[in-house]
Order: C-alpha cells, then structure tokens, then sequence
C-alpha cells in the first residue's frame, strides 16, 4: 500500500558504508528550539489543528501521582472522537499502517478509538540541551553501526538517512537506573494465556543524567538484569546484558543463571531474531521495545514523514483498575481500553542485506516525531507477507520524565496468537530509583543473586 509521504530535504545526504556521515551545518541546527523541537519534531501543529502544537510536553508530576508506582490518568476527561474498525477503515487507510489494516480486516471486532492529540512526550532539559548540540557535532561511523560525539540527547534531532534516525530510536533517553515489574503473556486463539512475571533492574550509560560525563563515556550504552518471578517452573532464572552501541566491532554481552544448575553461562544467542524469553516463539530478541539491538543486518531508508493513529498516552489500558483477564482477549487486546491519537511519525523502511539472514525480510517502523520511539512497526517474512504487527501503547513519565513503556503487543497474523508484554496492571513498581554500580551487573554478582 502506497503512503501519501512529506517529502524533505532530510534524505538528501548520501550515506557512505565504513566513513564517517557529516553533522548537519550551523543553519540547519539553528530550527532546534525554534520552529523544531530540542530534539527535532516540527513544534507547530498541522492545518486543520487535529494535531495541536507541542507546548513542551508533560513533565510535571499530576496529582495522585505516588513515586514509583502507578501514572494517574491526566486525560481521563477526554471523550473519543470516533473508532475506527473494520467497516470504515477505508476512510482513513492513508493514516494507518498496513499492518493496521489488516489487524482490522482479520478481527471483525477489532477497533481503534481515537481521542483528541496531547502531545505529551517531554525530556529532562538537559537532555534537550545536548540533543541541540549534538546537531552539528555526531557523526556516523563504522558502515553506520556506532555514532561519535556524543554521550547525552538525541544523537541526531535533524536526521539525514534511516540509520540516524533508528540511532534515535535505540538511544532516546529511558531513565536513569531503576527497578521495574512487569507481566507477559503469550495468548492462544482461543485467549488463554500464562502469565510470565519479571523483576527488571537498569542501568544506562548513556543519557543518564545522574553520571558524570566521564562515566558516561564509550560504547557501552547501559545493564539491564531480568529475573523471572513467576511461573514456579522458570522462576529465579536470570538474564543479565550489557548492551553496546557498535555491536559489530563489540557485540552483546549476555550471561543466563539456570536455578536448576545453579550456573551462570554465557547466551551468545540473546541477540537478533533468536526466541525471546517465554515468548512461545512469537517475538524475536530485537523485537523488545519495538526494535533493539545491532542494527548491521538490513539497509535502512528514511522513507519520509506522515500523519498516522498511533497508540499514545495508554494510561487505561496500564492502569490498576483493569485486571489482565480484562485485557487480554482471543486475537487482540481489549480495544475497548486502548487509546489511539493522530501523530506525526517518521516511516524508516529496514530491508535485510544480501548475504545476511533474518526471518524479517522487511520491517517498516513508524517512529513518533515528538520522542523518536517506534510506535507501529510492520513485519514481512521471506516470502514479502506481512506476517507482525506490533504496537507500543506509551504513557509519559511525567517525573522522570520520559515517553516510557506501556502495553507492548506483537500480533502474528499468520497463527492468530499474540504476546502482550510489559504489563503494569497488577504490578507495584513501574520505576523505582535505585542506587547500582557496574560491580552489580557482573557475572559474579550473577551468580550471588542466584544463590540466595
């Protein structure tokens, strides 16, 4: 399906495998802050105002709103403008993405409810301060799988090729270091589901604005450790990663503690298309948080700019009042309580390099211009079908503040099962500082946690 595109000047630099891509000149990065955001969305909104001007985002704590713990809804008033569904999705075909079309075709009670735009997605100022320096001083290097000149912001807020502007992606700014809690749940046809809960502990490296610009420095891009909760059978096993910027000249780092064994092992297969853990093979390792990982293997194309119903602002459908079992339906998840805005998005089409393998011959991600997170991301098998769908229901943290994670869904259409994950409902801890050194994201550290 053809998309009717913006066209700009921003593809107009060639990229060059193994040199260096130049930053944008002094006049190009003079619109950050201006008539561009600090980290490079358009501030107005568009002609007939259904998008509404950004004013700075959501970054102010709301009331009722208790440190660490669930987001109170601060657009609960807000009533939907229409839902779109199978009957008249042909109305808006050109602000959905085929993989949205076909959700909508395949489950005849599918639907998208969408409420009036808040742009809400906002940044610690520092944050933007560095994404407008960046501008003039980051390059790419290495074929485009690392970047220099930067530790801190939006590597590329005026982005010239689908490489920078998915650097953007991988890189915007996630919090600092902190626990969280989440549930998965990989759904039969029929609905059924067992429930896969996590402990999660990060630690990034860059963007965060609690170190020093010395501690800051290098490849590494940030720790996270997974511990599995629940079932009893996978409980107290553990997955502890050090992610890397340039993956191909330093991979990923990645160690599992088995309970059973009582041993720490290295897992060289936590990357690329390999199974996700408890996914019942319906995600691939670079499908968390929409796309992940080293980006070596497809050719990267920044397609252009449109006006797309993305999920936004899913306060409900994270929030404490809904059960899972409400939730969680055969084919989809309850659209009832999903929240749908029009937005602007950057469309990066990824198409796997000759020689290379991947079960995704091709993704086309739709990435929020006003956080440069993928919000929608289509995904062809090898023989060009469409095969999944996913979708990011985001809510800002507005005391971090950050657009951070809800609902994330990835839809087979092929098997007519779906996974569900990063699921608050029936957790306590959405984000929870807390105070980590390196020493605690180590293979021995590992094997303490496990032994106790």
């Amino acid at each position: 399906m053809k998309h009717k595109m913006i066209k700009t000047s921003l593809m107009a630099l060639a990229f060059f495998a193994g040199t260096a891509q130049a930053a944008v000149s002094a006049d190009e990065a003079a619109a950050l802050g201006k008539t561009l955001t600090p980290i490079g969305a358009e501030k107005a909104g568009n002609k007939d105002g259904s998008i509404p001007a950004w004013d700075g985002g959501l970054v102010k704590a709301q009331p009722g709103f208790k440190p660490g713990g669930h987001y109170p809804d601060p657009y609960s008033s807000d009533k939907p403008l229409f839902t779109i569904t199978a009957a008249n999705a042909e109305q808006y075909k050109d602000k959905l993405s085929p993989g949205q079309i076909a959700l909508l075709k395949r489950y005849a009670d599918w639907k998208m409810v969408v409420y009036p735009t808040r742009r809400s997605a906002g940044y610690p100022q520092k944050w933007y301060d560095e994404s407008i320096a960046n501008a003039t001083k980051v390059n790419l290097v290495g074929g485009g799988n690392g970047f220099t000149g930067s530790s801190d912001g939006t590597p590329f807020p005026i982005p010239k090729n689908g490489q920078e502007a998915i650097w953007n992606h991988l890189t915007i700014y996630k919090g600092d270091t902190y626990a969280t809690s989440w549930a998965q749940a990989p759904v039969t046809q029929g609905g059924d589901f067992n429930l896969v809960r996590f402990d999660y502990e990060y630690d990034f490296t860059y963007g965060n604005q609690k170190k020093t610009p010395a501690q800051r420095e290098g490849n590494l891009l940030f720790y996270f450790l997974q511990i599995i909760k629940d079932p009893p059978r996978l409980a107290g096993g553990i997955l502890l990663v050090h992610e890397y910027a340039d993956q191909v000249t330093q991979p990923r780092k990645a160690w599992t503690y088995s309970p059973g064994q009582r041993r720490v092992r290295l897992a060289p297969s936590v990357a690329y298309d390999n199974p996700g853990t408890a996914s019942d093979g319906l995600r691939t390792n670079d499908d968390f948080n929409m796309f992940n990982g080293a980006t070596d293997r497809y050719d990267w194309k920044l397609v252009g700019k449109k006006e797309m119903f993305i999920p936004y602002n899913g306060y409900k459908l994270n929030g404490p009042s809904l059960k899972l079992k409400e939730v969680l339906k055969p084919g989809h998840i309850n659209g009832d309580h999903a929240r749908y805005e029009l937005h602007r998005v950057w469309v990066v089409e990824a198409t796997l390099k000759p020689g290379t393998s991947h079960v995704y011959k091709r993704r086309t991600m739709y990435l929020d211009e006003d956080s440069w997170t993928v919000a929608v991301s289509d995904k062809y098998d090898n023989r060009d079908q469409l095969w999944r769908v996913s979708e990011m229901h985001r809510i800002q943290y507005y005391d971090v503040p950050f657009l951070g994670p809800g609902p994330e869904v990835h839809h087979d259409l092929q098997s007519g099962r779906y996974i569900a994950m990063q699921l608050f409902n029936e957790e306590n801890v959405l984000y929870k500082p807390v105070n980590r050194t390196p020493a605690d994201f180590t293979p021995d550290a590992l094997r303490s946690k496990g032994t106790r």
